[in-house]
């Protein structure tokens, strides 16, 4: 499991996201909600050899 550090597209306060890195090498999808405003955003990244690659997030649809 890895810390991250975002910005979330709603609130815009910092927040910490605990990903797992010990899935394989493999691109992953899920939702995580914000721990300050608990809206839902999609999260997409990749692991490399137990490395966050390429993380990206952004809004839920339907969710402004």
């Amino acid at each position: 499991m890895e810390a991250v550090f975002i910005t979330c597209p709603y609130c815009w306060q910092k927040i910490t996201l605990y990903l797992e890195t010990d899935i394989g090498d493999e691109a992953i999808s899920i939702v995580e909600d914000c721990t300050v405003c608990c809206r839902p955003m999609e999260i997409e990244y990749k692991v490399d050899t137990g490395v966050i690659k390429n993380l990206q997030y952004k809004k839920m649809d339907g969710n402004n």
